[in-house]
């Protein structure tokens, strides 16, 4: 019972967003309740909002805090010359903007967080998209490509639970996943170059003297607003932000504290006056409003799914549909399984209390727990499509697209990206095709 109901309820949220039935907000806080309500959890369901609410709260108070100081660097002109150098670069070719913005995206990511990938990124390429008519569906497709492959990095956090959950050495488990990687980088690269040819042919060649031409102030190019470009700060700005990011990668203090602490440094710099700070803010309320909102009705969601339950039934009934004759491509069926499994379930739930369980059962048949650990990373070339993943919000935020049509447009370009680096990972024998029974 409780199993059909995760799996109705799962099914009737992602049809209502991605018919836009009901915006993604009102669907992660409506249909589990009334799942939870139906399963007969009644006033139970309120502490379990609640502890879901408080694990989303430190993310929410951290994209809060990060959109409003990308905000205003962006304000301050910190990004424009690189848009204007970018624009020099690629001229006026969709192809070869689309092909940047995933290599720009896949740069940035090595830094290992997604939040601030997509903001760095979007700041500098989404005024080229604008300017240039250019799809931002694109734009989020590319950015998350990218995301999702370097998200495998060490630091990333994937790795690092597979590795914990698994008792094996992180060495062992990476270093052969690094030419897959590089495959299927090359394959997304590829994606993007298909991308940007499609806009290509649907909007032509642009000019790039029609985009900046020699009278045209840097704040003209990207169309931002010149009275409030601060040209003189931009080195104070860019040793701000480049401390701020050499602080995140020794992870020495909390994220929310250093974007909290970043931003009010920010505003005094570039906006020492009273009114100039609130104006800033309730400019930028309007960014941050709809992704906070959407974290934490994301904790409604991640909480009823939790706390009823319903994820160790999806996982226990997953794990029982695996038949006995699969046993020996155990580390395939790991790699198939953790694409379904890292979007309707946590990372953590997954790594946790999945993993340990198909190592075992691939254990019997002479299959590592290295190996195991190995194919559960294809996944993540979905999984931040999952409408449990809070930094997503803030991508379709920042890009101005819809959840529903980001998924339906990104969907199948991910799941190619899980097939290359499954294909990768047998052909390199990274993870054996078959094991043998002990």
């Amino acid at each position: 019972m409780l199993t059909a109901l995760a799996y109705t309820m799962i099914i009737v949220f992602m049809a209502l967003i991605m018919t836009k039935r009901l915006s993604a907000m009102v669907a992660l806080i409506v249909v589990p309740i009334v799942f939870g309500l139906i399963g007969g959890f009644g006033m139970g369901l309120g502490p379990m909002m609640m502890d879901g609410i408080k694990k989303l709260a430190p993310t929410g108070v951290m994209l809060m805090f990060a959109i409003l100081y990308f905000g205003i660097m962006i304000d301050a002109g910190l990004f424009d010359p690189i848009v204007k150098l970018v624009l020099r670069i690629v001229g006026g070719s969709p192809t070869k903007i689309v092909v940047g913005t995933f290599l720009l995206a896949a740069g940035v990511s090595l830094d290992g967080d997604g939040s601030t990938t997509y903001m760095i990124t979007c700041a500098a390429m989404l005024p080229l998209y604008q300017r240039l008519g250019l799809n931002r569906l694109v734009l989020a497709c590319v950015v998350m490509m990218a995301g999702q492959l370097m998200n495998i990095l060490p630091w990333g956090g994937p790795t690092a639970r597979a590795v914990s959950a698994l008792h094996v050495e992180m060495g062992d488990v990476f270093v052969p996943m690094i030419l897959p990687m590089i495959i299927t980088g090359a394959w997304c690269t590829f994606v993007a170059f298909i991308l940007g040819r499609r806009e290509a042919r649907r909007l032509g060649t642009i000019r790039a003297d029609d985009l900046h031409g020699g009278d045209q102030s840097i704040a003209e190019v990207t169309g931002g607003d010149p009275t409030l470009a601060r040209p003189k700060l931009l080195w104070v700005n860019a040793l701000l932000t480049i401390g701020l990011m050499v602080v995140l990668i020794m992870d020495k203090l909390p994220l929310q504290v250093l974007f909290m602490v970043a931003s009010a440094i920010a505003l005094m710099i570039n906006y020492p006056k009273l009114q100039q700070q609130k104006e800033r803010l309730e400019t930028h309320a309007a960014n941050i409003v709809p992704v906070v909102s959407l974290i934490f009705a994301a904790g409604i969601f991640v909480g009823i799914l939790s706390g009823t339950k319903m994820v160790d039934a999806i996982a226990n009934s997953v794990i029982a549909m695996v038949p006995d004759w699969m046993g020996p491509y155990m580390a395939v069926v790991t790699a198939v399984l953790s694409i379904p499994f890292t979007f309707f379930i946590s990372n953590d739930a997954f790594y946790f209390g999945i993993l340990p369980i198909l190592a075992k059962t691939a254990a019997v048949y002479g299959i590592g727990p290295v190996e195991i650990a190995r194919a559960s990373l294809v996944g993540q070339q979905v999984h931040l499509l999952s409408p449990l993943v809070a930094s997503t919000y803030l991508l379709v935020g920042l890009a101005k697209v819809e959840f529903g049509d980001h998924q339906r447009f990104t969907l199948l370009w991910a799941l190619s990206a899980a097939i290359v680096m499954l294909v990768a990972m047998l052909v390199l024998g990274v993870i054996p095709l078959t094991g043998s029974a002990t």
